[in-house]
């Protein structure tokens, strides 16, 4: 089945978790709110590989981080836990607690659908597609165990190298 990453609703027909995290987006309008930095859902929920600790993570393009900045401080901060960093490399982060759930916001100049956070999910929903339901079994353990999911996804596949970089260029038979 192929799904649209870049529209939350798919998250209305899937498991437990994912019909949770589209109420709290929805609920508390992060999309509204983010609308302008093309904001998407990526990481291990979308593509229901997650473990009890995952976070929902979102991706943003922005080209002004002051704007982002303060948009994220007007909005967000009166939530637990927030925090907000910026880096050398022109990136920010956010992190925040909505309810019981840890939302981590990723920010760079680079369009949300070429940032890797996005390349890297849909590369391991392509994977997951054309595997059966153990090999999905097989990562969610590896990162019970504490793998990171690129390099579980590299474990199983033989694949040697940076995992970051070489999961990228598999190609899903």
């Amino acid at each position: 089945m192929k799904i649209d990453f870049r529209n939350i609703n798919y998250l209305k027909l899937g498991n437990t978790k994912q019909r949770k995290i589209h109420n709290i987006i929805t609920k508390y309008q992060l999309f509204e709110i983010l609308n302008d930095y093309k904001p998407i859902l990526v990481g291990t929920i979308p593509i229901n590989i997650d473990i009890e600790e995952s976070d929902v993570d979102i991706i943003l393009q922005a080209h002004n981080l002051k704007e982002l900045t303060q948009l994220l401080l007007k909005s967000f901060a009166q939530f637990a836990q927030f925090r907000l960093s910026t880096f050398s490399n022109g990136a920010l982060t956010s992190n925040f607690m909505l309810e019981d759930t840890l939302i981590e916001i990723y920010a760079t100049d680079i369009d949300t659908e070429k940032q890797n956070g996005y390349l890297h999910m849909i590369k391991e929903y392509e994977i997951l597609q054309a595997r059966n339901d153990s090999f999905k079994m097989e990562i969610i353990k590896l990162k019970k165990q504490g793998i990171k999911t690129e390099p579980a996804f590299c474990k199983l596949l033989n694949i040697s190298g940076d995992p970051y970089v070489e999961l990228l260029n598999y190609i899903v038979q």
